[in-house]
């Protein structure tokens, strides 16, 4: 089912999660089993991410580097295949505008349709590692905006060299990424806005937010979406800080701010153990004002650990 049905049918406000595909070596059963906890609470869809290829310099004995492709995890089809099978859920897997061409694109949503998943999340992807900006692999996709008109013109039966004539379509749901404190690359939150609809024009149904910490901001984002002629369902995207690392490095990596009544408990904390309470307490009391403001669903970024956001369903859904 289409998460945009998903949200018309529910009374209430659904509980989804999404997942990092494993490190290369670990086993799906890994995978599967550290989800269970949370497949208790029934999400109706789960996300699974997707990670661009990284590339590493071999050195040769003549001294020169070759710059070669590394792959560290699984391919996101096969997980969202495996996931549908054992816990008869929807999976939503990410594809990506970085490094991946339109080709390339293609033949992935072929073999996603072909396993019967039903919606993706369009992203632009970040820049690698060893890269400071973005860049497109060349016949790739600059914005999203491009990304989600190649997935609608698939679902119109319109490909890159052909249109099918006979009745061949996919039949996708496109979500898209929202950001309640703006992109960092935006000059401005208008500015920002004005991208996010580009997105909805071009056919995405709804939007995922980055996590956020102050409700206040998405409150705000919400109002500025809705005033910018946006109507589309908007999913808060939820993160409980669980340790002393993620104080710096969440800020640092998803350019957000932490609240400062939030850092004021965070500070008192002696060790991980200390953090993880405090995060998890925050993420209840955010997830109940969330709920009580009628979200269609809260998103939970897991970071594949399950045991915390856990805890936090089981206060609130």
């Amino acid at each position: 089912m289409k998460v945009i049905d998903h949200i018309k049918q529910s009374k209430k406000t659904l509980f989804s999660f999404e997942i990092l595909p494993p490190l290369k070596g670990q086993s799906l059963d890994n995978l599967m089993d550290g989800i269970a906890p949370l497949m208790e609470f029934k999400p109706p869809f789960v996300d699974v991410t997707y990670h661009r290829e990284e590339f590493i310099y071999k050195k040769h004995p003549n001294g020169l580097l070759e710059k070669v492709k590394t792959r560290k995890r699984p391919g996101t089809v096969g997980i969202c295949a495996a996931l549908m099978n054992r816990y008869k859920v929807d999976a939503v897997p990410h594809l990506l505008c970085g490094g991946f061409t339109k080709e390339e694109t293609e033949n992935a949503l072929i073999d996603l349709n072909f396993i019967g998943v039903e919606n993706v999340l369009a992203l632009r992807g970040d820049a690698p590692k060893s890269e400071a900006r973005f860049v497109p692999e060349e016949n790739g996709h600059h914005f999203t905006n491009e990304l989600v008109a190649q997935i609608i013109d698939m679902n119109h039966g319109k490909y890159l060299y052909e249109e099918t004539e006979t009745g061949f379509h996919t039949d996708f749901c496109i979500g898209v990424a929202g950001y309640p404190e703006k992109h960092f690359e935006a000059p401005s939150l208008k500015f920002d806005l004005k991208y996010l609809k580009a997105k909805i024009d071009a056919g995405a149904e709804y939007i995922v937010t980055q996590m956020f910490f102050d409700n206040n901001k998405f409150f705000d984002f919400v109002k500025n979406v809705r005033n910018a002629g946006i109507d589309v369902p908007i999913i808060p995207g939820i993160k409980p800080i669980t340790t002393l690392g993620q104080i710096t490095m969440l800020p640092r990596t998803f350019f957000l701010d932490l609240p400062d009544p939030l850092m004021d408990e965070l500070e008192k904390c002696k060790n991980n153990k200390d953090v993880k309470e405090v995060g998890i307490e925050w993420a209840i009391q955010q997830t109940k004002e969330l709920v009580d403001f009628g979200v269609p669903s809260v998103h939970y970024y897991t970071m594949s650990r399950a045991e915390a956001v856990s805890r936090i369903a089981r206060e609130v859904f």
